[in-house]
């Protein structure tokens, strides 16, 4: 029998792959609901990059539940700890890194490119 790669309950963070430069970057925050047949439903919130400064993401209020299809190569889910709030998720430009936090302990360095 096989294990599901991604199991219901788990918190993940989605980036979507841009296919050009000007293509909106988007992120999702949730919690896996299900997953079946290469496709993930997660319920949680959708950031935006703000077009005006590249290193702002701005959150949706309205809370979404998502259908990803993992296998299709357009996005990297990186799992995340169960103890993030995922109410408080927030993006946060420091030390020349755009970190992801819930301001709890758990932070998360999601720039592209340019480390240290």
């Amino acid at each position: 029998m096989q294990t599901a790669i991604i199991k219901r309950g788990e918190n993940v963070l989605v980036i979507h792959r841009r296919r050009f430069d000007r293509d909106i970057r988007r992120h999702f925050v949730g919690t896996v609901e299900a997953y079946e047949d290469g496709v993930m439903r997660a319920s949680g919130y959708v950031f935006v990059n703000d077009d005006l400064n590249k290193h702002v993401f701005l959150k949706r209020p309205d809370r979404r539940t998502k259908l990803i299809p993992l296998a299709s190569g357009d996005v990297i889910v990186n799992v995340i700890p169960h103890s993030v709030d995922l109410e408080e998720v927030r993006y946060e430009l420091a030390d020349r890194s755009l970190w992801i936090t819930d301001g709890n302990g758990w932070k998360m360095d999601v720039k592209e490119f340019g480390w240290g």
